[in-house]
């Protein structure tokens, strides 16, 4: 092979190298400049029905490369599984079969998503139709550990002062130190909001009674009679974060018997101690959780005590928040 031969092979390598460099180049830009749809998140739901704003939850996420996939809180109930969230149109949609609705039909979802914000439409189980909004749940992970101020009894052992129920009559009475639900009715709530804390609280249940501690007024830390009760999924059980996390071990006492919880609660990190036991180490609550006061889960909020699903009794109720 003569000089120019060879120098004609070089540059002819030369092209091709350069050739495929700048192929991977394009391919990697192309790669780059794709990005998820808007739609990918997780949503903080104001339902507006029958003249009342519902919270509610959305979360969309993706399942390999061709499906969306989500979960969905309504203003009551655990967050369910949504099998597909379809795009046509320029519209997302997706519907869910009914829990704790009443009627047979599904719940029909209609939305657009940009940026920041989401707005719809839902068709509930009676066939009526409903719109909402949604905005970008916040991140709320905690950067730094926190600093805890002074203990707060928010329950005094005497009356309900620095408590109000939801609007509906109150049937919680104080006897003996203890705050008592004898029976159904309305769920209380502390006039005083919080952000991080920690709470120690103490409960006792009849036997298949259920009650629920609202962290925030958004986050149901179950209260529950398990050993008896119904028959509940594991992430509706007793120390669970309702319908998101299970507990790692059962330490349910017996109907009766007094129980306490230890939560620490900061931004959306959840640390759940059941009657002296670790169950729930640091971990991120998704979203709001069904009979939360509001999806707004930036802001402060209130203790939320459940009254509303049988007998319950509390005590020694402490709140100890950060500074």
């Amino acid at each position: 092979m003569n000089k120019q031969s060879r120098i004609h092979k070089l540059i002819s390598r030369a092209a091709i190298l350069a050739l495929a460099v700048f192929s991977l180049l394009q391919s990697a830009s192309a790669q780059e400049m794709k990005k998820d749809p808007d739609v990918i998140g997780r949503w903080d739901i104001t339902m507006e029905k029958d003249g009342k704003s519902q919270p509610s939850w959305l979360e969309v996420q993706k399942s390999g490369t061709h499906t969306l996939i989500g979960r969905f809180t309504y203003a009551f109930g655990s967050a369910r599984p949504i099998s597909e969230v379809k795009l046509a149109n320029g519209k997302y949609s997706f519907s869910i079969p009914p829990q704790w609705e009443p009627g047979d039909r599904n719940m029909d979802f209609e939305f657009e998503a940009a940026g920041n914000s989401i707005k719809g439409t839902m068709i509930y189980t009676d066939g009526k139709s409903y719109s909402f909004t949604g905005v970008r749940a916040p991140a709320m992970l905690p950067t730094k550990a926190p600093v805890w101020g002074k203990p707060i009894k928010v329950f005094n052992g005497k009356n309900t002062k620095g408590w109000h129920t939801d609007g509906r009559p109150n049937q919680w009475i104080v006897e003996n130190g203890i705050l008592r639900s004898k029976k159904s009715g309305a769920n209380l709530i502390t006039d005083q909001k919080f952000k991080d804390f920690k709470l120690h609280i103490e409960f006792r249940y009849e036997k298949g009674s259920n009650s629920g501690v609202y962290l925030r007024g958004r986050y149901e830390t179950q209260v529950i009679d398990t050993k008896t009760g119904e028959p509940e999924p594991l992430m509706n059980q007793f120390s669970s974060i309702y319908g998101f996390m299970q507990p790692n071990r059962m330490m349910a006492k017996n109907a009766g018997e007094w129980q306490s919880y230890d939560i620490t609660l900061v931004g959306r990190v959840v640390t759940i101690v059941a009657n002296g036991q670790e169950v729930i180490c640091r971990q991120v609550i998704p979203g709001i959780t069904g009979g939360a006061l509001d999806s707004n889960e930036g802001d402060p909020g209130p203790l939320l005590l459940q009254g509303d699903h049988g007998p319950i009794d509390y005590r020694n109720i402490v709140i100890t928040p950060a500074k």
